[in-house]
């Protein structure tokens, strides 16, 4: 066969690209802007490939072209090459091929972070704390958690061989296990949090998870449940479907719930409830906030409209974006933004404006005099303008800078290890909370870490100094400054006190963890949070609950 020469290779690849190019020129002069514009990407990608002066990874130049195309658009329009597939079907599906068990860094090594009960990490007795030494007979020290998360993957029935470290003697052992397909449910806890009163925890609207939701209200109903609440904070969406599914359960067959509308009118469509409920009649709370989004909003924002359920908590995200996945070839997607979101009432839920940018490229949000008043089904205003705002309105708890960075360091959950050795005998979920002396030897624990923390307060003083001086003001206001840096110096006892009882409840959740999985973290959370104690004292006043449903108008803003 005759040998190709470069020069002619690109002659054909260019002619093909002419032809492609030509199926655009025919119809309309957009087209042919499109096939004209296809065509100098394909040059220039060539030419670069081709000439540039050191040699260029093709892969790479594909993914800064996408990420450039795309730049101005949405952070939801992307491409999903070949080598990212796996990654994007776990976050859609909640399935994978595994141990069944997270994994973090421990030093130079990995260690258990969390294991799945019931799946092969756990049936080969790991807990939380081992250290894994080896994977099939390759050292892992100094890997990196996603290399080590790659290895543990694989195909479902493959056996893989783990040297580990165990928390519990300090002795090393060699495990064998087979991976499972491991399917991480969206449900990970339910149960009677009160009197009557139901909690699902609902994490995420992954493949399947509103059978999870119908077990677990079927079940909360036999144990006894007269009203629910479901606990939708933090959870940042998934499969649309999936959330049509779970509003059947609620309301009556055939209710529309959402619709989709884009620039493609073929591809609009509007979604109705199509399966007999559960119950339409139950009082039922929902708890949101500012990572609740997407599925989570839809779910939300209908049961608001429908007049289902009170919202409690904070205003949600704001993402109301429909994406579709389409091939490209090789393995590869796009994941693109196709349409809007509009739940009942016909507002959309889409907070942010990405089609009209200010000047700085920054995106911005509905400004108030385009938002506009819709009206749920028995009346009540409600307003778009971005997410969904609550029924009941309860300002947020934040954690300090300084907790965040204990619990980022690792300190609280190598505590817990501790814990875990030293008290074999368990803890009861609803009732543990750490006592004060074990505070006090996570304190003496800590003395020798290093903690450097530079709060958000402590930048604004730099920046304010820096700004003072340029202006000239430095002199008049630098003993103000200095006594507040005084104030904000750290101390990192003073700080374990200061904040106390966040870390407190940190490290219950991490002890707890240890011996009940986090379906027990999820239990011992709820019982002590304070938006599920609201929830719970709205449910028990009947009168509140039925006037906020009947009369209440939301927020504006």
């Amino acid at each position: 066969m005759k040998k190709i020469t470069k020069s002619v290779r690109y002659a054909l690849i260019a002619a093909a690209t002419l032809v492609a190019a030509g199926a655009f020129t025919a119809a309309s002069k957009p087209d042919f802007a499109l096939g004209r514009n296809i065509q100098i990407l394909f040059n220039m990608f060539r030419d670069v490939s081709a000439f540039y002066v050191d040699s260029v990874d093709t892969d790479e130049m594909l993914r800064d072209a996408a990420a450039g195309m795309t730049s101005n658009l949405d952070p939801y329009t992307v491409l999903i090459p070949e080598d990212e597939m796996e990654e994007f079907e776990i976050l859609t599906t909640g399935k994978y091929g595994g141990i069944g068990a997270l994994v973090r860094q421990s030093g130079d090594w990995i260690a258990i972070a969390q294991p799945y009960e019931g799946f092969p990490a756990d049936k080969a007795g790991l807990v939380i704390g081992d250290k894994l030494l080896e994977v099939d007979g390759r050292s892992i020290r100094g890997l990196d958690v996603s290399e080590v998360s790659s290895m543990l993957k694989g195909s479902p029935g493959t056996a893989l061989r783990l040297k580990v470290e165990k928390l519990l003697t300090g002795e090393q052992a060699d495990v064998t296990l087979r991976r499972e397909r491991i399917k991480i449910s969206g449900i990970p806890y339910y149960g009677m949090i009160a009197d009557g009163v139901g909690y699902v925890l609902h994490d995420d609207f992954t493949e399947e998870c509103s059978l999870d939701m119908r077990r677990a209200l079927v079940e909360l109903k036999k144990q006894g449940a007269t009203s629910l609440i479901i606990d939708l904070r933090g959870n940042g969406g998934g499969i649309l479907q999936e959330a049509v599914k779970i509003l059947s359960l609620l309301v009556p067959k055939g209710t529309e719930v959402v619709s989709m509308k884009g620039r493609i009118g073929e591809l609009d469509e509007t979604f109705t409830t199509q399966t007999d409920p559960i119950d339409t009649r139950m009082p039922v709370v929902v708890l949101v906030n500012s990572q609740s989004a997407s599925a989570a909003e839809i779910v939300s924002g209908a049961l608001q409209d429908l007049d289902r359920a009170v919202l409690l908590g904070q205003r949600t995200f704001g993402k109301g974006l429909v994406q579709s996945t389409r091939p490209l070839g090789y393995n590869a997607f796009l994941k693109v933004t196709t349409a809007k979101y509009y739940i009942p009432s016909g507002r959309c839920i889409q907070a942010l404006d990405y089609a009209h940018r200010n000047d700085d490229g920054s995106v911005g949000t509905v400004p108030d005099s385009l938002i506009w008043e819709f009206r749920t089904s028995g009346g009540r205003k409600v307003y778009d303008g971005g997410g969904v705002m609550p029924d009941v309105r309860i300002e947020p708890q934040y954690v300090s800078r300084f907790t965040t960075v204990l619990y980022g360091k690792g300190y609280l959950e190598d505590f817990a290890n501790d814990y875990f050795r030293r008290h074999r005998e368990g803890v009861d979920v609803d009732r543990f909370t750490l006592p004060d002396d074990e505070y006090d030897r996570f304190v003496e624990f800590m003395q020798d870490k290093d903690v450097e923390v530079e709060s958000q307060t402590q930048r604004t003083v730099d920046e304010l100094r820096r700004q003072a001086e340029r202006e000239k003001y430095l002199d008049r206001i630098s003993g103000e400054l200095e006594a507040i840096e005084r104030k904000l110096k750290d101390d990192k006892n003073a700080d374990l006190q200061a904040f106390r009882e966040d870390i407190r409840k940190l490290l219950e959740s991490e002890i707890v963890m240890r011996y009940h999985y986090y379906a027990g973290v999820a239990r011992h959370s709820a019982l002590r949070d304070r938006e599920v104690r609201a929830a719970v004292e709205l449910l028990a006043d009947t009168a509140r609950y039925r006037r906020i449903l009947s009369q209440q108008d939301t927020e504006r803003k």
